[in-house]
């Protein structure tokens, strides 16, 4: 699929005007009477106030050193958060201050910390994590944060224009020339050019936002835009025609956002000659934000994704402003100015200039998904006395971007409490993405619901895939079932087929989980796992309680199980979630005591 012809991209190209900072305000306002506005309106005071008191932790703080040493500490111990953090502190005093400078443009103390803060970042030795430059030529090597640093930079020089000193601006255009678009000119192909996930999205789309706003050679900006674009397919290659985006929804934040950002800024330039968002499949990408939400701010997490995600309020806002269809959820789950602990500056610029007060949203409503291409099935559920629910179920394969071994895993909320969990993204590091990859519980089926057959967990790799024998969404019940024995090539399973039933009556919905376990030659032990948060409670006569955080005082659900067949056990567990943090899960294990040739065990959720 070719986004656009390369010879209408050089056509365009030449009729590029330069860029000004015209492109962020709309209604014919000029920079300063939009910022005054911003900055005195109500709709906008809760994250205005945010920004200023982000800006008064900062001036009391100095800008963090990124010392070799702190570089360092990946190479030695495979640990990325003590650099990172420094990193992205930096990231969170550019943001900060150059949106103070646009707010409050009579504070000096503003614009001299901005101005610092863009210095050290221009001093930089590199704009790569260590993560992503081990091995490789530190000079010639581009990644997401170098890439997103670039575009920075690039857009903050075209939005203050003359309001920066000269000499800076001419320090940030050599530095983006020499770090961004000669590497991607002269020393690729870099890896992620072809990548079929957030990868080629981040980076292409970062550079060629950079090059949009900064580079005025006709020839070098037609070469990077063309280059761009044929990474940016590659990004589109990596979704079916639903839609969804299998490394979950943060990445689609990141991943799209960046898609986005560049579409936005390339329509502009061409005056719409060239439009990146009228693609059919583009339109079912941004539609996958409104599939994933389960209750308020809770996803389906599955693969590497938090299990709590707050919506960007200025990219939501302008795709409802592209599409009919878009749902605006309400703006309690927005995304504040701190919550992301990147600090990119692309979405927080865009928090505010893209953000639509009259776009007030409203709490999710019911609605039923299957989405055949990643295998799927989210549903949400909302009975007539408000009580909401929210279920989701997947098939897949073994072999995904930010891949768990999770091929029939499941969740389930109610009333604001997750009954059947998924622990989402673990704390990054070496040996995260490495060879141990399935030890972590976060990845590995051990802290998924899915079965433990003959002692094995499932396997990774493509050859480890569900077969969805039916699928069916509707208004009173949502099915999944799966064939999902190639996920266990050692246990001696003929078939293994799941069914996931969710009944969603008036005000006392039901979950109801069969598996079939058929063997050849030999039956062998079968343990079936649920995932849960918040400690269980064996209760006898074959029903565990459920219970919600920090309250025992009454089950948030009952799950029922025969007890004449099986035995049932809780053990507690703990991993480090995305953020360093130990967190304890908890696995309740149901042991099928005479395992046969064939075997059918049931669960039974209740509310």
């Amino acid at each position: 699929m070719r986004l656009l012809d390369k010879h209408n991209v050089r056509a365009a190209v030449e009729r590029i005007a330069p860029a000004t900072d015209s492109l962020y305000y709309g209604r014919g306002e000029i920079s300063d009477a939009y910022w005054q506005r911003v900055a005195n309106a109500p709709e906008y005071g809760w994250i205005v106030d945010e920004i200023r008191a982000e800006g008064a932790r900062l001036l009391n703080e100095l800008p963090p050193e990124l010392t070799d040493e702190l570089f360092s500490i990946y190479a030695r111990t495979g640990s990325r958060l003590e650099y990172e953090r420094a990193y992205f502190e930096r990231r969170r005093r550019l943001n900060t201050f150059m949106l103070l400078s646009l707010l409050e443009p009579e504070e000096e103390i503003n614009r001299n910390n901005l101005h610092e803060t863009i210095r050290v970042m221009l001093d930089e030795p590199t704009w790569c994590l260590p993560a992503h430059v081990k091995g490789r030529d530190i000079g010639k090597t581009i990644d997401l944060f170098s890439a997103e640093t670039g575009f920075a930079l690039s857009e903050i020089a075209c939005v203050l224009g003359d309001r920066l000193p000269s000499s800076l601006v001419e320090e940030i255009d050599n530095a983006v020339s020499k770090r961004l678009i000669l590497p991607f000119l002269q020393h690729g192909p870099h890896n992620w050019e072809t990548a079929r996930h957030n990868w080629s999205a981040v980076c292409a789309g970062s550079i060629g936002s950079a090059a949009l706003l900064r580079v005025s050679d006709t020839d070098v900006l037609s070469e990077v835009l063309g280059k761009a674009l044929t990474s940016l397919e590659y990004y589109l290659e990596g979704f079916g025609e639903d839609g969804a985006c299998p490394e979950g929804l943060g990445y689609w934040n990141y991943g799209f956002g960046y898609y986005v950002y560049f579409a936005d800024l390339l329509k502009k330039l061409t005056r719409g000659e060239l439009d990146l968002l009228r693609k059919p499949k583009v339109r079912s990408i941004a539609m996958f934000q409104q599939a994933a939400y389960l209750h308020g701010d809770a996803v389906a997490c599955f693969s590497d994704s938090l299990p709590r995600i707050p919506f960007h309020g200025g990219l939501t806002h302008y795709l409802a402003g592209e599409y009919s269809e878009m749902e605006v959820p309400a703006l309690r789950y927005a995304a504040g100015f701190a919550d992301d602990h990147c600090s990119g500056w692309a979405p927080a610029f865009r928090d505010l200039i893209w953000f639509d007060p009259t776009k007030a949203g409203a709490e999710w409503g019911s609605a039923s998904r299957y989405l055949p291409d990643a295998e799927w099935l989210v549903s949400r559920h909302v009975t007539a006395s408000g009580r909401r629910f929210g279920f989701a179920a997947k098939g897949g394969n073994n072999d995904e971007p930010h891949n768990h071994n999770d091929i029939g895993q499941f969740m389930l909320i109610a009333d604001g409490t997750t009954v059947a969990a998924d622990l989402g993204s673990g704390e990054y590091t070496a040996a995260y993405f490495g060879e141990g990859r399935y030890d972590y519980d976060c990845n590995g089926s051990q802290g998924h619901s899915v079965p433990i057959v003959d002692g094995c967990m499932q396997a990774a790799g493509a050859d480890s895939f569900a077969t969805v024998l039916e699928a069916m969404t509707g208004e009173r019940e949502d099915l999944l079932r799966l064939e999902m024995s190639r996920a266990y090539p050692m246990s001696g399973l003929k078939s293994l087929v799941r069914e996931l039933r969710w009944s969603k009556t008036d005000d006392v919905p039901t979950l109801t989980l069969t598996d079939e376990f058929v063997f050849s030659g030999q039956s062998r032990d079968i343990v079936e796992r649920i995932v849960t948060l918040h400690p269980p409670v064996l209760a006898g006569n074959g029903v565990v309680r459920l219970y919600r955080e920090g309250d025992d005082s009454e089950p948030a659900a009952l799950l029922r199980y025969d007890d004449s067949r099986l035995d049932a056990s809780i053990e507690q567990r703990s991993y480090r979630d995305h953020f360093g943090l130990e967190k304890a899960w908890y696995a309740i294990d149901f042991i099928w005591r005479s395992p046969e040739l064939y075997n059918r065990i049931e669960l039974l959720f209740e509310f």
